[in-house]
């Protein structure tokens, strides 16, 4: 399933750039649905950059139901290679659940727009029902579509969410 979405940032795209490259574990305050970013590893190689973030969401899932969630279905790892030459982030995500069912991956734009910056965001998620466990094979099929679904309806919003938590942060004069 394929993931599109598109945010104005209205900053200069070196500095929303940098802000999403350097300074993502900032922003968890202005991020709902995340209650923490850690970054596990940074290598800089020239204009590229590589990094390691592991995000925790569940901000505004309240306590009561993160009971029965596990901290592995909140939790994802985001392989990122950021370029500085192209204005590009070639991201994957790997999910602490259902790992070997869940391919999600994608590449993002940082395009000039003169008094703004926009981002384009493009990936695509797909779920392997089959790798589920507990899931009987003639119900593969659906699961995995309705899990796209549900997932495809709920992620763009949050990339969306995250633009804004930058420009909120910048507007804080933060950056």
């Amino acid at each position: 399933m394929k993931i599109h979405a598109d945010a104005r940032i209205p900053f200069p795209r070196a500095l929303v750039f940098a802000t999403y490259r350097d300074r993502l574990a900032d922003l968890v305050p202005y991020l709902a649905n995340v209650r923490s970013i850690d970054v596990k590893s940074r290598r800089d190689d020239g204009p590229r950059t590589h990094l390691l973030n592991v995000w925790h969401g569940g901000g505004e899932i309240p306590a009561a139901a993160r009971a029965f969630l596990s901290e592995s279905m909140l939790s994802w790892n985001d392989h990122a290679v950021w370029n500085e030459s192209d204005w590009s982030c070639a991201w994957r995500i790997e999910t602490h659940a259902f790992t070997e069912a869940v391919r999600c991956e994608g590449r993002n734009v940082f395009v000039d727009a003169g008094d703004a910056t926009v981002l384009q965001i493009r990936g695509e998620l797909t779920i392997d029902g089959a790798k589920i466990t507990g899931v009987p094979r003639l119900l593969a099929g659906t699961v995995s579509r309705t899990v796209e679904d549900v997932l495809a309806k709920k992620i763009p919003p949050n990339l969306v969410q995250t633009a804004d938590g930058v420009r909120r942060f910048l507007e804080a004069g933060k950056g």
